[in-house]
């Protein structure tokens, strides 16, 4: 290799042997994808679109992995990419919190990985697999009639007090229900309020619709069963 390119590629801080790096990543990615599958097994299931999330926890373990090497003991890299990564912004709603701290769940075992500390995600990942899932079967409904978790979007016009116009009607219909997003819609002249809910008869998904978008100040109703 020519000097100059060498120069190029060298700053002075040499990586862990190639090795030690194959087998980081290759680490980080099979925990990626244990922390995906505890994921699934516990939430993913229950949900239209569980299928999404799995996907980012693999990939960002691997990359908090990679990005942990990089950084290395550097205190000048680490805010380096703390202000390049602060450009990122994501506009999803988190609908339910379990989702961030299944994120959180991925860079810690990546930042672990990539440090070095195998023994320790490894350790950590089974750990948080059995609270998840001790949880996850504590929060089954026993004994409760109902039909499937179900996300609903509710777009009313301004002035409405959303309690006031949809309580009613909840009450008839829906077993659970809690506000998970509210948002401005249609240039600000009408509210967008998205609920996690629970139908209280399997069947009853249209009625539910159909009595919504006859309430006054109803402008637009969806409704997506799990």
């Amino acid at each position: 290799m020519p000097d100059w390119l060498r120069d190029a590629l060298d700053n002075g801080d040499p990586l862990p042997p190639t090795p030690v790096l194959v087998g980081r990543v290759a680490l980080a990615m099979a925990l990626g994808f244990a922390v995906a599958g505890v994921y699934w097994a516990c939430l993913g299931r229950r949900r239209e679109d569980g299928r999404t999330l799995p996907t980012t926890l693999v990939l960002l373990t691997v990359l908090i992995a990679l990005v942990t090497v990089v950084i290395g003991n550097s205190v000048a890299r680490a805010f380096g990419l703390v202000g390049a990564l602060s450009i990122v912004r994501f506009r999803t709603v988190v609908e339910d919190t379990r989702d961030t701290a299944f994120v959180i769940y991925a860079v810690v075992v990546g930042m672990a990985v990539g440090a070095g500390y195998a023994v320790l995600a490894a350790v950590g990942v089974p750990a948080v697999a059995l609270a998840a899932a001790v949880l996850a079967r504590l929060d089954r409904p026993r004994g409760r009639a109902g039909g499937a978790p179900a996300t609903l979007v509710v777009r009313l016009g301004l002035g409405h007090d959303p309690d006031a116009v949809l309580g009613g009607v909840f009450g008839k219909y829906l077993a659970d229900v809690r506000l998970v997003a509210a948002a401005t819609a249609r240039q600000g002249v009408a509210l967008e309020f998205t609920y996690a809910a629970r139908l209280r008869e399997p069947g009853a998904a249209v009625r539910l619709v159909a009595e919504l978008n006859r309430t006054d100040g109803v402008q637009g109703v969806e409704l997506r069963q799990s």
